[in-house]
């Protein structure tokens, strides 16, 4: 294994991101069928006022994803390993050729509208950076109160964690983060609790309908945000992306494994670069392909392809 495609999830959004894709025939095609399934311009997603709501920025995180990944593939860069965040699963299940982007597109608006539906105010995400796995753990622990929940919702790297919950619960969490000495403690782009008990309505509700769309063998390994495994079995896949919304994201062991089996260039696709800085391992390259030239991409991947014959 050479290279591995990391799709982002919520909160890498910022305003124009679709606008600011590489002007190509490939990506605008993309829009175009995206537009088409989606019956709407879906470059009206990332406008400021639209990325207040979960369904645009979700579906736009997608497409973006989608987009470039396709070009790539079109310039022979192609992964061995796929691996999303949170609704970048979608786009790592699309580009792994698992999931048709005509039937994930719908199940992508569903999941952002359950969502917000479920927690329209008063929940979210939040970082907590520079404290250990056990010490984020403690202060969750001793911060849960039944009237105000707050959970370890990511396991993104040794020292970086998302919490999830009521904004009452999440709040004081956050100051005790600050006090015992963390780096980062603050809220995220992102206004619902996800990966925690609190959606599990949201992902029985979607798992009906993620069970009705055809899958099939993804072309190379996707990786389980749930459990951070590889796999290449439909069904696999199927499962992860109905109940990924609900359950704790390890990301941290995900890279990890990528890393283990042999990835050594890690691109991550649109938009943003927050996936780009988790990747610390020795040896190992993270671009975030919206600042990388398309022709140094393709340069690196087939260098690292030949690296990997070779080893």
């Amino acid at each position: 294994m050479s290279t591995a495609f990391l799709f982002p999830g919520q909160g890498a959004q910022t305003p124009g991101f679709l606008h600011r894709l590489p002007d190509h025939p490939l990506v605008a095609a993309t829009l175009q069928e995206a537009s088409a399934v989606l019956d709407g311009d879906v470059l009206a997603l990332d406008r400021d006022q639209a990325l207040a709501s979960t369904v645009a920025v979700q579906l736009a995180t997608v497409i973006a994803g989608v987009a470039v990944a396709r070009l790539l593939q079109a310039h022979g860069v192609e992964p061995e390993a796929v691996a999303g965040l949170s609704v970048g699963a979608f786009s790592a299940a699309i580009a792994c050729g698992a999931l048709a982007l005509a039937d994930g597109l719908p199940l992508v608006r569903l999941r952002g509208r359950l969502m917000q539906e479920a927690y329209p105010q008063g929940h979210g995400l939040a970082a907590i950076v520079g404290l250990s796995q056990r010490q984020v753990e403690h202060l969750v622990q001793r911060g849960f109160r039944r009237e105000a929940p707050v959970y370890l919702a990511n396991l993104n790297g040794p020292t970086q964690f998302v919490i999830a919950g009521a904004r009452a619960g999440v709040e004081p969490v956050l100051a005790a983060a600050r006090a015992a000495g963390a780096r980062k403690a603050e809220w995220m782009a992102v206004p619902v609790p996800s990966h925690c008990p609190l959606l599990d309505g949201v992902a029985a509700a979607l798992g009906r309908a993620v069970a009705g769309v055809p899958m099939a063998a993804p072309r190379m390994d996707y990786i389980e945000g749930q459990r951070g495994r590889p796999t290449r079995d439909s069904e696999v896949v199927r499962a992860d992306l109905a109940s990924n919304v609900s359950h704790q994201v390890r990301w941290g062991d995900a890279t990890g494994l990528l890393f283990e089996r042999g990835a050594r260039l890690f691109i991550e696709l649109p938009p943003g670069q927050v996936l780009t800085g988790l990747v610390t391992f020795e040896g190992a390259r993270a671009l975030a392909a919206q600042d990388t030239r398309l022709d140094t991409l393709v340069h690196l991947a087939r260098r690292e392809r030949q690296l990997d014959q070779e080893r």
